[in-house]
């Protein structure tokens, strides 16, 4: 007998993501088995920039397929992001800092950034089991404002500033997310 467990709210969304990313096997209501995110790479493999995640499937309202079956059609796209600080690459190239770096970046600035883009900051949560990890829920109209949101977050100068002095060694794990028809977050 396979049992089942459907994880809803914010609550959910989040320990969805974080089984999904610990490589447990999640099958959605709509029966689409969701898969663990990959980490993004980061500065340590290329120039001191780190790469976008990227998906094509769809994020927002109006969801078509079966996909969209349960999905809310006035649903923002979410994107909940995993940073998790590397200490293994602390003080290698530029890299400098930890946890405490990074909370500096963010309450020094980013967040700002954010919300002069166009990204919305729903909530930023110091991980109580990981203490290196730092989670945050952002949340956008629909696909093509996340893509415009981050397109202009990482031309913005403030950015380029702020990554500079904190230039903390990460891996990221990110993972887009619909809220479901009866969701009280949309």
């Amino acid at each position: 007998m396979k049992k089942r467990l459907v994880l809803t709210g914010v609550s959910g969304m989040v320990l969805g993501a974080a089984l999904a990313t610990l490589g447990f096997r999640i099958l959605t209501p709509q029966g689409v088995q969701a898969q663990a995110p990959q980490a993004a790479p980061d500065a340590a493999k290329g120039k001191g920039k780190a790469k976008q995640a990227t998906s094509t499937a769809p994020c927002g309202p109006n969801i078509q397929g079966e996909l969209g079956v349960n999905t809310a059609k006035d649903s923002r796209c979410f994107e909940l992001r995993f940073y998790r600080v590397d200490p293994t690459r602390d003080g290698v190239g530029q890299f400098k800092g930890g946890i405490n770096e990074l909370h500096k970046r963010f309450r020094e600035g980013e967040l700002e950034v954010f919300k002069k883009n166009g990204v919305d900051v729903m909530a930023v949560w110091q991980n109580l089991d990981e203490p290196g990890t730092l989670v945050y829920l952002l949340s956008y109209k629909d696909r093509a404002a996340r893509e415009a949101g981050w397109a202009a977050f990482n031309a913005d100068p403030k950015w380029t500033e702020l990554r500079t002095k904190y230039f903390v060694p990460l891996n990221a794990t990110v993972t887009f997310m619909s809220a479901t028809d009866y969701s009280p977050l949309k």
